[in-house]
């Protein structure tokens, strides 16, 4: 029924867009000058109170009517079904009623079981049929009112304008409330945990064993959640990215800006940035199947013990992943640099390479540096790789050849399995996911200061 629904509203807005131009024309007596706006411009905005309020018609419907249908059927069941049974039982009752509607039958269900699936599907249907009706109805409401404005002097230009005005303020509020509603979910979240656990444990505890008995007679650590060894893993493998891909990323862009020929440099750059489009979970491959056992068997052979799940190997690989974001924006920023400053450097008699470290890299510093941090921040959130390559074992050390783990991967261990959600082992999981959402940010935060305080403007 859905895309029905959208199929029959986007054919709406077609026929919507060629009355309101045809209309137009119409209002004209064929003469398109002496139009206030050009008839697409009453074509399209006919189109869009056809389309954007019915649309948002069906988006709103879609989301009420699953809980309201819910409640209806919460509401039908007698009252000696639901006797002494806690929220979650009604839901688990909820749920096999829309099993039995949707023709998943398990074991024998009793007959009010059978008359709430089938009043459930009855009111589904009811339901879609009557968003279908709302919205076509909307629809034409929509083509019968803006069709009736449409004349001569109609300024349809501004009333378009002003509707896409309209639309990009609704995306960037939806864009600021996620964000909002994301910070809110990890501060609500963090602060039931530090109500069960010391922040001062968690911020500077030298142990991290989140394990914690979740029934009678389980034999664990007991649980501890110092997150010193976590913040000291991300640290080091993030550190060791850095070290790999900086170098590569700049001296990578300092060649294809200032030495590769044009035709060299337009092969090699789009090679380059397919780095940062494979997936990382390819990356991870890559680490566990050829660089962890090599490192482990060149360290052998050079009597050093590498683990084979290693902080060298998720750093390497991971700093491999990160090289495009650094060599691309180093690449923008050097070419950002006018030629009169390398024609000046060469006219006082400076080499190639002096010019570029005495001129082009001080000029392009901002750009260069704003492109390391983001590179970080990528490096510090990453997961696939390390989960894959480093392991997952909270280890406080600064060797690079033992095995550690970091932040993102902790989250995605702390959240998988059956512990309860009000547990301190799965709240643990949002207090790390709010430090990673600060430091990330604070790291975001500082690049675009870097650049915006330190940019050179050339004219």
């Amino acid at each position: 029924m859905i895309s029905i629904v959208f199929s029959v509203l986007l054919i709406l807005v077609v026929l919507g867009y060629f009355f309101g131009r045809q209309r137009a024309l119409s209002s004209s007596g064929g003469t398109i000058g002496s139009l206030h706006s050009r008839p697409p411009y009453h074509g399209m905005y006919v189109a869009s109170w056809v389309g954007i309020p019915s649309i948002l018609l069906v988006l709103v419907w879609l989301t009420l009517q699953g809980p309201i249908i819910d409640m209806i059927l919460v509401k039908s069941l007698s009252a000696t079904k639901l006797q002494g049974l806690s929220q979650s039982q009604i839901d688990i009752i909820i749920s096999q009623i829309k099993s039995l509607a949707a023709g998943n039958v398990f074991g024998e269900p009793d007959a009010e079981a059978r008359e709430a699936a089938e009043n459930y599907l009855r009111w589904q249907s009811i339901a879609q049929w009557a968003m279908f009706a709302a919205a076509v109805a909307i629809a034409l409401a929509g083509m019968a009112l803006t069709s009736g404005r449409i004349s001569q002097l109609f300024r349809a230009r501004h009333g378009v304008e002003n509707v896409l005005n309209l639309v990009m303020i609704a995306c960037s509020m939806i864009a600021i409330l996620t964000t909002l509603g994301i910070i809110l979910s990890l501060l609500i979240e963090a602060m039931r945990f530090f109500d069960r656990v010391s922040i001062t444990e968690f911020f500077f505890g030298l142990n991290w064993e989140p394990q914690i008995p979740i029934r009678e007679g389980q034999v664990t650590a007991g649980g501890a959640f110092g997150a010193i060894p976590v913040f000291t893993g991300t640290l080091l493998i993030a550190a060791l990215a850095l070290l790999v891909a900086v170098p590569t990323g700049l001296l990578s862009a300092i060649y294809l800006t200032e030495y590769a020929n044009p035709r060299f440099r337009s092969i090699i750059k789009p090679i380059l940035e397919i780095l940062a489009g494979i997936p990382t979970v390819v990356y991870g491959f890559f680490a566990v199947l050829t660089v962890a056992p090599a490192m482990r068997d060149f360290g052998a052979y050079l009597g050093m013990d590498i683990a084979p799940n290693s902080a060298i190997a998720a750093g390497a690989v991971m700093g491999i992943m990160i090289i495009p974001f650094i060599s691309s924006f180093s690449d923008d920023a050097i070419n950002a640099v006018p030629n009169s400053m390398r024609e000046g450097s060469y006219g006082l008699g400076a080499t190639k390479g002096e010019t570029i470290t005495k001129v082009l890299l001080p000029a392009a510093l901002p750009g260069i540096m704003g492109g390391i941090l983001l590179a970080t921040s990528r490096a510090i959130g990453e997961t696939m790789i390390v989960v894959m390559a480093a392991g997952l074992i909270a280890n406080l050390t600064a060797n690079p050849f033992e095995a550690v783990t970091t932040v993102t991967v902790q989250i995605v261990t702390l959240l998988i399995g059956d512990t309860a959600f009000d547990n301190p082992k799965t709240l643990a999981a949002f207090a790390l996911g709010l430090v990673l959402f600060v430091v990330t940010l604070c790291l975001n935060v500082l690049a675009l200061r870097i650049v915006q305080k330190y940019r050179e403007k050339y004219e």
